[in-house]
Formats: structure tokens, sequence, C-alpha cells
């Protein structure tokens, strides 16, 4: 979808109520913003960035190449608050995966060359040596581990969301949505999840679920909304962040919690730079500052990590 395109999907969006963003309070310095939302329709816009200063030290991780040049590719990818979603003007980029990446960056004495791809894109990009980093929520799994090194920064995970009428109350196993339409995002570990339990289904003597992908988040909360689906998976805090600015809906509950980090080629030098980069904004503030400011705090880390082990 174009950005002209998407941005009129998301002025649609707001006019029905079901707007994809969360309010907070005005603008102010570094350490403002709130964590629940006041009223709906607007982003927050706290400045939680610019006063971060370079850490010598981490910069020193780097490669000499890199600390030379000076600047890093990134591909990030673009769907709703609280993560990563393009202002009114259809071109700012803006986000919690923004602004950790932004304040990891001037931590690392770095510039950023942003360019927005698809979630689904991203990580074989990082292989071919396209991009950099990426960042889109990408959930530390097992599986991805295998060709993707992750510096951690947020716990996230995965989750349900449903129409306030439905006979859904806690999906605990998945074989609870067997006769349902399920609404998630193309190429993400829902979709993945929901194929590979998919024969639960039939073991069990049920109608399997069917499962509706959308490359486009906004178009997954309508098709919530026209009752093409049923209940929707997606991350836990993209789920709440949602269902608060939305009329008759509501979350259901955590299904499964996952790390969820910066995402790198296999093997790449770039990893304990930037572990060390986000190690500093919790030692100095930002970090709690950024999570505040995007009402996620109970995703914070104790530390950040390179690649590991799925949470189980």
């Amino acid at each position: 979808m174009s950005r002209s395109r998407h941005t009129a999907l998301f002025a649609l969006i707001t006019v029905a109520a079901l707007t994809l963003t969360a309010c907070a309070e005005p603008a102010g310095p570094a350490g403002g913003g709130s964590d629940r939302a006041s009223s709906r329709g607007k982003t927050p816009t706290t400045d939680v960035v610019s006063k971060v200063r370079k850490d010598e030290a981490a910069a020193k991780l780097l490669p000499a190449g890199v600390r030379e040049a000076g600047t890093l590719r990134i591909a990030s990818s673009v769907g709703a608050p609280p993560g990563a979603f393009y202002e009114d003007d259809g071109s700012t980029v803006a986000g919690a995966d923004i602004d950790f990446a932004d304040a990891a960056a001037r931590v690392l004495g770095l510039e950023l060359k942003r360019e927005v791809a698809s979630f689904e894109a991203i990580l074989p990009a990082l292989g071919s040596g396209k991009y950099d980093l990426g960042t889109g929520n990408f959930g530390v799994t097992d599986v991805r581990r295998r060709t993707i090194d992750f510096v951690t920064y947020i716990n996230d995970g995965q989750g349900f969301a449903v129409r306030e009428d439905s006979g859904l109350k806690k999906v605990t196993d998945l074989t609870q949505l067997c006769g349902l339409n399920v609404a998630t995002g193309a190429g993400t570990t829902f979709e993945v999840t929901l194929q590979e339990n998919l024969p639960r289904c039939a073991e069990a003597g049920k109608k399997p679920y069917n499962v509706k992908t959308y490359a486009d988040q906004a178009a997954v909360w309508i098709s919530l909304q026209q009752n093409r689906s049923d209940v929707v998976m997606s991350t836990i805090n993209g789920l709440r962040y949602a269902v608060s600015q939305q009329e008759g809906l509501r979350f259901l509950n955590e299904f499964k919690r996952l790390d969820v980090g910066f995402a790198f080629k296999k093997g790449t030098p770039l990893a304990p730079a930037f572990q060390a980069a986000v190690n500093r904004l919790k030692e100095d503030g930002t970090y709690d500052r950024i999570l505040k400011k995007w009402g996620t705090s109970e995703s914070a880390i104790e530390t950040s990590e390179i690649s590991p082990p799925e949470l189980k």
C-alpha cells in the first residue's frame, strides 16, 4: 500500500472511531508523557531522544569502519502504534521502535539512514546485506536465531483481541479458535504459530480455524469491526494500544511472551555496541522515558541481551 493510500485509510479509520493511535500529554522536555491515554485520536509527541548523548565506551565497540563512516542503513517496518506508524503528514515515522533505534544510534554517535520496508521483507534483506539492521517488533525465536542476530530492548509477545460481544473469554489453547476466522499480520510469528497449530483442530474433531492475513495493520482491525474476522492475534502492546482507541473491542489475554530486539545479519560485529547502547539508555533514564511515552512500561527488560533463547 502506498503512503498516500495508507494515510487516507488511517484518516478514514479515525473518523469511524477505529483510530489506532493513543493520546499523550502535550509535547514537552524529555521525561514527559504518560503511560495511559486520556483521550483518543492523538499520538504522543514528547521528545525523549534529542538529549541523548554519545557514550564513548559504547561507541568504541563499533567496527572501525562504521565509526569512521558514522552511518548505518536501517529498515523499519511501519504498521500501527505503539511500535511504528506514519504521522499525519504521511511520511514522518514515529513510535517506540523508532525512538529506541534513534536513541541507540545517538549513544553510538551514528546517523541512521532509514528506509521503510515491509515486515516480511526485512529479515531476508539483512542476510543479503541490503540493510545493517532492522526494526519491526521482531520477536526473538529459535528459528529466527538460526539466521538472524538480535539485540533485545523490550519484552512483548502474542495476544488476542475480540469484539465486546464475543463469547471468547480467554485463549489458553489454540484449539479454542477452531471454527473461527482469525485475523493477523502477514509474515509474522502469529501467522507461523497459527499455521503450525492448524492440524490440531482436525485432531480434536473440530472444524479448522481460518487464518486471514493482512499486510496492513489497519485492515486487520477493519476485518474485526466488520465481522469478517472473529478474533485478532497480534502483539500484546499493539493490541492493548489499539483497543484503547476503538469502541466495541476488548483485549482478550496474553498468550505468549517474547523478547523483542534490533535485528542484524547473523554474525554481525554490531551487536555488542548496540547491546551497550541499550544498557546505557537504561542507565541514563531514557529507556524508561521511551516506555512511558508509549504506555508500554510493562515491557521493560532488566538488561539487553544478544540473541537469547526463545522464551518458552
